[in-house]
């Protein structure tokens, strides 16, 4: 029985035991659920308030995961943020409106100091035996028998002074890399130093900046910020430089060995992108850029950020390439867009300021570094703010020795009053002439050398020969623009650098179709720049249906077509984009082709009987035919039969525009000439 009675006891206390684990597992599983039901509820609201703005769809998704990362890296800054801790007293400073700080005590304040236009009631005990120069104000003042103490120059203001105030009393005090550089100008002014009291706030703050700030990257640049609001205390403390110092060291680390945080929202390069396809993703992440740093201090004033790339440029370590993206970079972020923002009388003296700064800033290697485009628009913008000419000078020295990578926009300079055309022409011309004359002396200096390898240099004169042609192209549209500018910017390309004339004509086409006005002796000296053997097959083609070419002109085309064609002679190519074809090559092909067309001299003639049937046979056949010898039948044989008779001697050298006694006995039926003239002419027209 006493058996049965304590196992019946036992069997109470485990049924007890058993019960209480039930009961704790329900209450934490009610919990649990209470809190799965209130996240359901969060994110339940969340999606009905996107809808309510809408955004509906996976975007909204996307878009609160895209502010959770914002949220996220903005208290990864914040966390990452070195700060020191001073004191362990509460804080009891309270303020009465804007103007009155005051220490709550049993004790009675007996100090009056004013900092700017905030009056703080203090207590002399505690800030006497911190501050040196408190001391002597105070004993000035009681000798005067003066209540208050005035500080109007304090560096920092009254926040600065309210750090140091708190520090005498022993009160928490927290410094970061906003405050940091206030407190310690204002310390310095109190004189808080080891001579008054032992681990005094100048000593802190000064293991605070050495073991923190100039260990942190983006504390650096933060409190290299604050020291203009501090000056001249900041740069006579030599905080100033000892930032731009720790700013322009890290500048220079290994990017494999980088462990902090940095901006980079740019995009990559192509040979990044090439370079990082072939990565996995987890290198991709670790993989930091080279010009990782250029963001991050482009939110510095120009005077610092001057400073700074001086110094980063001193260390020998940075390539001029990463040096133009950081300018680059800078002035993308300073320098508006709009024309008028430039040229406004409130922005003007900074724009100008930040132009002459990026000026000067960019690397002695002219060659190497900026591209081209950035230049240009560097130029363009320096000419609407009004820089020196020492800049302008320098700008239009590196842009001569990377034109071949300009493109027609990038030369697209607006003009300057008292100018009447669109574009700088004049400006555009001297920059094609400095190009010029350095390729001469890099040619001269190769012969020097004894190299004899000239393929990159003809390749780029090629490159710019074609530039200018689309550039005239271009400006040929403007109604204002000069025949003598035209040609003389035409003119200053040398002839090897334009091995086919195509774009040259379509802008001689184009400045005809906008300049009707021209008189003949205007439109033949324009026409005289064209080579028309140098024409291609379609460019001839064109050329011989254009009406607004001279008649001579569309002579010479035809006459040069149809000798080419029964010679056998290729016909041109565009050879614009080709960089293997020297200058030797080109005369040497030139000298074939007519020793050819000499040898086919003699079978023309033969045939010319022949020549002519098939010319009337032309008359019936298609207009879309492609052979020389069906372009205008009739008025292809006459001008070919002028052409023939002028080749043998038989005709003078007057044009051939002025009447019909040049024309050969066997040109044509005396009936048939004006009305198949006419028709021919009607059959012309422009496709450019």
């Amino acid at each position: 029985e006493k058996w049965d009675e304590n196992s019946l006891e036992e069997d109470k206390e485990d049924r007890n035991v058993d019960v209480s684990v039930v009961v704790s597992v329900q209450w934490l599983l009610d919990i649990l659920l209470g809190y799965l039901v209130l996240i359901l509820l969060v994110i339940f609201r969340i999606l009905t308030d996107r809808y309510r703005q809408g955004k509906k769809g996976t975007f909204s998704l996307v878009h609160g995961m895209a502010n959770s990362f914002t949220a996220t890296r903005n208290l990864e800054k914040r966390v990452n943020m070195k700060f020191m801790k001073l004191g362990s007293k509460p804080d009891a400073f309270q303020a009465d409106g804007k103007c009155i700080r005051y220490v709550t005590s049993d004790l009675a304040t007996d100090v009056t100091i004013n900092v700017g236009e905030v009056k703080f009631y203090l207590h002399k005990f505690p800030l006497l035996s911190k501050s040196s120069r408190l001391r002597k104000l105070v004993l000035k003042a009681s000798e005067e028998c003066c209540d208050e103490i005035n500080m109007v120059d304090f560096p920092g203001g009254p926040k600065a002074f309210e750090i140091c105030a708190k520090f005498c009393y022993g009160m928490t005090v927290t410094l970061n890399a906003y405050n940091v550089v206030a407190a310690c100008c204002a310390a310095e002014y109190l004189e808080m130093t080891e001579d008054v009291d032992r681990g005094n706030l100048i000593f802190k703050i000064e293991v605070f900046l050495n073991s923190s700030i100039f260990r942190s990257w983006k504390d650096s640049i933060i409190v290299l910020q604050t020291t203009k609001s501090v000056l001249p205390w900041s740069e006579n403390l030599k905080i100033v430089g000892r930032c731009i110092d720790s700013i322009a060291s890290k500048t220079s680390v290994d990017p494999a060995k980088i462990t902090w945080s940095y901006t980079y929202n740019r995009k990559l390069s192509v040979s990044d992108k090439m370079a990082g396809d072939g990565m996995k993703f987890r290198e991709k992440i670790v993989s930091v850029p080279k010009d990782w740093w250029v963001e991050d201090i482009c939110e510095l004033d120009i005077d610092l950020y001057k400073r700074v790339m001086t110094a980063v440029k001193s260390k020998g370590r940075m390539d001029g390439v990463a040096i133009c993206e950081a300018l680059k970079t800078y002035a993308v972020r300073w320098l508006p867009d709009s024309v008028d923002t430039l040229d406004s009388d409130v922005h003007s003296w900074r724009n100008k300021l930040l132009v002459e700064t990026i000026v000067c800033l960019l690397p002695l290697d002219r060659g190497v570094g900026c591209s081209c485009s950035f230049l240009l628009k560097l130029l363009k913008v320096a000419i609407l703010v009004g820089v020196d000419n020492s800049a302008k000078e320098d700008l239009l020295k590196r842009i001569s020795l990377r034109l071949y990578e300009a493109s027609v926009k990038d030369l697209l300079i607006p003009a300057r009053p008292p100018q009447t055309t669109l574009y700088d022409i004049e400006m555009v011309l001297s920059i094609v002439k400095r190009y010029m004359m350095l390729s001469h002396d890099l040619d001269v200096a190769k012969n020097e050398m004894g190299c004899t390898d000239f393929v990159l240099g003809h390749g780029s004169l090629l490159s710019v020969g074609k530039l200018i042609d689309e550039y005239l192209e271009e400006i040929a549209r403007d109604p204002n623009l000069s025949l003598a500018s035209f040609i003389d910017l035409s003119q200053c390309v040398p002839e090897f650098a334009r091995p086919v004339h195509d774009g040259l004509y379509k802008a001689i086409d184009t400045y005809l179709k906008e300049h009707l006005s021209l008189t003949k002796v205007e439109r033949k000296k324009l026409c005289s720049l064209m080579d028309v053997k140098k024409l291609t097959m379609d460019a001839s083609m064109h050329a011989a249906q254009n009406e607004r070419l001279p008649l001579r002109v569309v002579v010479q085309v035809l006459f040069f077509e149809q000798v080419r064609s029964a010679a056998g002679v290729q016909p041109l190519r565009d050879t614009s984009h080709s960089t293997t074809n020297t200058d030797e090559e080109l005369e040497k092909t030139a000298a074939e082709d007519c020793n050819s067309l000499e040898k086919q001299m003699s079978r023309i003639k033969i045939k010319e009987d022949a020549f002519q049937e098939k010319c009337e046979l032309a008359k019936q056949s298609s207009k879309n035919s492609k052979s020389g010898i069906q372009l205008l039948p009739s008025r292809s044989r006459r001008m070919f039969d002028k052409l023939w008779g002028f080749g043998k001697g038989h005709a003078d050298n007057r044009s051939s525009e002025t009447s019909a006694s040049s024309q050969s006995p066997t040109s044509m039926v005396p009936g048939d000439t004006k009305s198949s003239g006419s028709s021919s002419r009607n059959r012309r027209h422009s496709i450019s």
